[in-house]
């Protein structure tokens, strides 16, 4: 593993994580300086990548006094952040469904990394974005993660039924404007909350595709984000404490 600093004023950098199938993966890293032992947050960004977005969101996080990461999902196809405006940002997360299965070798491999961090309890959340979203249930379902929160994602309909079985924190949202979960998307995941507890949806009167990222124009919805990351942080609030039996074991 290598590390390059990143410019500007936070404590983040950009390390390369080795991938299990071969080859090598950019990730944003922000780690605190800290003797305690912390959960961590892994970010699974939206099809424009690793961006000052998902960096801003990271290092909240980190502010707090997190470890986080957020793995380039995308190495390889198109790696890096990509412009809005870029066209190849949308043809890289294609075909989509085939795109997500294969990037959960990514975030396991990324939880791998993290467990050589000595000041990590072994209690990881993923949180997606958009293309992202899927790992709040994947990652709880089978990928290692102690809970999952998803920010307006997308293909959520086709992740409905890998719900039941997980008994780890999930935490879902939308804005009922958001073209990515249509009226019956949304009727879904209202019935799936009525049976599983530990699922905790929230959907936003008004709000568009895209609220979380400030770059989204006139999607960006301040009191939506700031209601997200007050839930994900109460999470991983939640993830504090003693280090897991999976990280003793290791």
């Amino acid at each position: 593993m290598s590390a390059q600093g990143t410019s500007g004023h936070n404590a983040g950098q950009t390390i390369k994580i080795r991938a299990s199938g071969g080859g090598e993966f950019n990730c944003y890293l922000v780690a605190p300086k800290t003797d305690a032992v912390v959960p961590a947050m892994v970010l699974a960004s939206a099809i424009h990548g690793v961006d000052a977005d998902i960096r801003a969101i990271a290092d909240e996080f980190a502010a707090d006094g997190y470890i986080v990461a957020a793995p380039d999902l995308f190495w390889r196809t198109v790696p890096g952040p990509l412009p809005r405006s870029d066209d190849h940002a949308k043809e890289r997360a294609q075909p989509r469904l085939e795109r997500i299965k294969t990037g959960e070798t990514d975030l396991t491999d990324t939880l791998a990394y993290l467990r050589t961090l000595p000041q990590f309890n072994g209690n990881a959340a993923v949180m997606g974005f958009c293309y992202g979203g899927p790992y709040a249930i994947i990652g709880p379902k089978r990928l290692g993660y102690a809970a999952g929160i998803s920010c307006h994602g997308t293909t959520m309909l086709d992740f409905i039924k890998d719900i039941e079985g997980v008994r780890e924190p999930m935490c879902i949202i939308w804005g009922d404007r958001d073209h990515a979960a249509p009226a019956e998307v949304q009727d879904a995941y209202r019935a799936a909350a009525s049976r599983v507890k530990n699922l905790d949806l929230h959907i936003f009167p008004g709000v568009l595709h895209g609220y979380m990222m400030r770059d989204a124009g006139e999607a960006f919805d301040k009191p939506s984000r700031d209601f997200s990351m007050t839930r994900a942080k109460a999470i991983l609030a939640g993830l504090r404490g003693a280090r897991s039996a999976l990280r003793q074991a290791s």
